[in-house]
């Protein structure tokens, strides 16, 4: 069965908290981490509307904290997302939550 990691970017605060749980979990030095929020913006685009968002991603170091997840925890990034925007489960679980022009974005494990 394959797993997965959803994130609802409409809700992500660009906080990086899950940047720092996966880098001090992994005990990986500064700069690397197996999760990376991307700032888009901001720039406005109409009369008083500006565009800012943020797009965390998984890296190639992204183990999907294996160890975590075979004694029931949720990976790291997950547990401490502070806007409780991202999801752990099966890819089929995770991907039948996501509804036609929602901004989440699922990446297999």
């Amino acid at each position: 069965m394959a797993y997965g990691i959803m994130i609802d970017t409409e809700w992500c605060s660009g906080c990086h908290s899950c940047e720092m749980a996966c880098q001090m979990h992994n005990g990986l030095p500064i700069g690397q981490t197996g999760i990376l929020v991307q700032e888009i913006g901001p720039w406005e685009y109409g009369d008083g509307k500006w565009q800012l968002s943020y797009l965390p991603a998984l890296t190639s170091q992204c183990a999907g904290c294996a160890e975590r997840v075979a004694m029931g925890k949720l990976p790291t990034c997950v547990q401490h997302c502070q806007a409780k925007c991202m999801e752990y489960g099966t890819i089929d679980e995770l991907a039948q939550n996501i509804e036609a022009g929602s901004k989440k974005v699922l990446f297999a494990l």
